[in-house]
């Protein structure tokens, strides 16, 4: 590659967009100052509408509201994982995949997301900025709970209430596959030594 390449603004811009990852720039205090196409598209964010709004007032947190003077203010902000990895990003230090949970409002539902939060400095023009990724994990953290199984069949009831293979409950849900294999105890069961 060209390092010239890497001076253009439009080729990094692309090269941002084209990372499929939820990535957000901000500044020290979480206003969002870019988004990538991932994170437009994933949690709806119209880049014009989101520029220079804090992080909870766009994925509207339950707490941004809590102080008058918004996101970041209240009591709660100062456990949030968002904010403090962006802190210590501001700091010189990288964060990786910090759990966080977040409950979000959407009129008068609410809604938890559970989230892996990752954070990158970086100085331009003298000014701090921070690299946020952030990966939701929701449905992993649904999976380590209960999931209903039927104890003879040992099919899955997904979401809709139709029963499933597990194998096809987890390429579903979890895009992955299994490989088949035998435990000692059915090898012994099944093909026992004669």
């Amino acid at each position: 590659m060209e390092e010239s390449l890497l001076t253009h603004a439009g080729f990094l811009r692309k090269v941002f967009d084209a990372i499929p990852a939820v990535l957000v720039i901000v500044d020290n205090d979480v206003r969002i100052l870019h988004v990538n196409t991932t994170a437009s598209a994933t949690l709806g964010l119209d880049i014009s509408k989101v520029y220079h709004k804090r992080g909870g007032e766009v994925l509207n947190c339950i707490h941004s509201t809590d102080a008058p003077e918004g996101c970041g203010k209240a009591p709660f902000c100062t456990d949030c994982v968002i904010r403090n990895s962006v802190r210590e990003a501001i700091q010189g230090n990288k964060v990786y995949r910090k759990a966080a949970r977040m409950e979000l409002r959407s009129g008068d539902i609410k809604t938890e997301l559970h989230l892996l939060v990752s954070a990158a400095p970086f100085l331009h023009e003298e000014k701090n900025y921070v690299l946020l990724t952030i990966e939701n994990i929701s449905e992993l953290i649904q999976l380590k709970g209960l999931l209903p199984i039927c104890m003879h069949c040992r099919k899955i009831r997904n979401d809709e209430g139709y029963w499933t293979d597990i194998a096809n409950y987890f390429a579903t849900h979890l895009d992955i596959d299994f490989s088949h294999g035998l435990c000692d105890d059915c090898l012994e069961k099944h093909y026992p030594k004669e």
